[in-house]
């Protein structure tokens, strides 16, 4: 009784900031994340800066559909490659800005960038996911939308399991901002949007919908809300959504639904995948769309009607259950498209011993005994796994080690993952794949990022400390070596964990880290002001 007293009240606090908050929010400047105490016990910086030395290589092909790689969505572009042109922070002095988005969560997820270069992001709150255009510099709240409050949140506040929440990927997490700046997105409530933002007369600026397609006619929707907390029906969310070459937009769900929309003609085509699972989302190239659910990894394509075919499926080893730092049994990485023309796809298993990174050929045509081309165990015997992308330039992969991370309150009071980060490259010929290095860079739950501009991998790191203290460090990595370059602090406690949110490169070389009550920025010292 003693124990559950506490997650009642926090329960009824939470339910009574829902209830109380309705209509658009005001438009607000940024207010600093709160750092708990320890922070001046804890090195600031460490390190010393990088010389930038570009990556040499091709980047992944642009989407005619999509805004510029490296400012599209969550992996950064179609092919999912977790890659950037830009570049980042060298660790020349870094300075860290923050914008405390609620009062409790906040967590700011995918982050685009619009043509002018403004921050476009869709932050969660327990009211429901907002809709944020912010300035890149300041991370003042220009514009705002709200968007409808996910069924996981009033599941976890009635049924005082908050672990709904941080293993829930739907509600618009997952979106992408298309060739002309407007975002894409899959509510709550089983619609598609497509939202604009537009600077009005006095210079103010606003979102609005520009296209709205309900999926509920074919995506069951019996889902919890505050008006029926025991639906007796199916609850299906739509879990990401990503345009293809042709411009239909293709959605999943987290029940194995797989659908398009035409935007042209609104025509809707679904097909199930039955008994299985999707909580990431997929990557898109010119002659395939690549999905990874819970037991297979898929190529489709459309037919002429946008009704998603299966073109070929390979199952993997998915386990005998979900390991901590992992959402469910089967595989936590989006696909990533590498290689010349894009004919390698990788993905990870869920081995139990240790997950492999698994690299297969593309396409309908490939022989079944020529698709695999390596299958490579990470990590250490019985704590091995990853939730998030990997990254992948010319013919590498990086993934790293999420093991141990559930959330915010897994690594509280001094507490840490085990770690680890590989680099893996696929043999120039194709006959199989090499570990090049092993780090012992502790990232417990990040989706990292690759500047392809100065040659430097980006981690959000959390260390063990003996005193309790909670630090959180943004840290570069030498792609080429594996070798740390530099760590810069930006906060101490919970409020710094960064939950699942990725690590993004703005183009004027800003990185940003959506943090559970917010999002900040580090970016380097501006020499031009001496």
């Amino acid at each position: 009784m003693y124990r559950r007293a506490p997650a009642r009240t926090l329960a009824l606090v939470l339910a009574l900031s829902v209830c109380g908050i309705a209509g658009p929010a005001a438009v607000a400047r940024a207010d600093e994340i709160p750092r708990a105490p320890g922070h001046r016990l804890v090195a600031g910086y460490e390190g010393a800066p990088a010389t930038a030395r570009p990556l040499p290589g091709t980047p992944p092909p642009q989407h005619p559909f999509l805004a510029p790689n490296g400012r599209s969505g969550m992996h950064a572009d179609a092919a999912g490659s977790g890659t950037h042109p830009y570049p980042g922070p060298l660790g020349d002095e870094p300075s860290v800005t923050s914008e405390r988005i609620a009062p409790l969560g906040g967590e700011c997820a995918t982050a685009t960038f619009d043509s002018a270069g403004r921050l476009v992001t869709v932050c969660g709150t327990f009211s429901g996911f907002l809709l944020k255009l912010l300035d890149p510099r300041t991370l003042d709240t220009l514009a705002e939308y709200r968007l409808p409050q996910r069924s996981s949140t009033v599941e976890a506040i009635t049924r005082l399991d908050f672990s709904r929440i941080f293993k829930d990927t739907s509600g618009g997490a997952y979106f992408y901002l298309d060739d002309r700046d407007r975002v894409v997105l899959a509510d709550s409530r089983g619609h598609v949007l497509r939202l604009a933002h537009r600077q009005l007369a006095d210079g103010s600026w606003r979102f609005e919908a520009d296209d709205d397609w309900d999926l509920t006619p074919y995506v069951p929707h019996d889902c919890v809300s505050w008006t029926d907390l025991f639906p007796s029906g199916v609850c299906d969310p739509v879990t990401s959504v990503m345009p293809d070459w042709q411009g239909r937009i293709w959605w999943v769900t987290r029940l194995g639904r797989v659908g398009t929309i035409d935007p042209g003609t609104s025509a809707v085509r679904a097909v199930r995948l039955d008994g299985e699972e999707i909580q990431n989302s997929f990557s898109v190239a010119e002659d395939e769309v690549s999905i990874v659910s819970d037991h297979a990894l898929y190529g489709f394509r459309a037919d002429a009607d946008g009704t998603p075919r299966v073109q070929w499926r390979r199952t993997y080893d998915r386990g005998t259950g979900t390991k901590p730092g992992s959402v469910n049994q089967g595989s936590g990485t989006t696909p990533d498209l590498f290689g010349q023309r894009d004919r390698y796809v990788a993905i990870t298993d869920n081995a139990d011993d240790r997950m492999n990174v698994l690299v297969l050929r593309r396409g309908a045509g490939v022989p079944a005994d020529r698709r695999l081309v390596c299958e490579v165990p990470v990590f250490g015997s019985g704590a091995s796994t990853t939730d998030n992308s990997l990254i992948s330039w010319g013919n590498s992969l990086i993934v790293e080690n999420n093991f141990g991370y559930e959330n915010p309150a897994s690594l509280v009071l001094g507490r840490s993952v085990v770690g680890g980060v590989t680099r893996i490259d696929v043999r120039e010929d194709g006959s199989g794949c090499d570990v090049v290095w092993e780090s012992d860079v502790r990232s417990p739950s990040t989706v990292p990022k690759l500047s392809t501009a100065n040659g430097l991998l980006y981690f959000y790191e959390k260390k063990p400390h003996r005193l309790g203290i909670d630090a959180w460090y943004v840290t570069a990595v030498d792609f080429r070596s594996g070798e740390r370059r530099w760590s810069r602090l930006t906060g101490t406690g919970p409020l710094y964990d960064n939950n699942w949110a990725p690590l993004t490169i703005g183009p004027d070389g800003t990185l940003y880290a959506g943090v559970f009550n917010g999002i900040l920025a580090v970016r380097d010292r501006d020499r031009r002001d001496g």
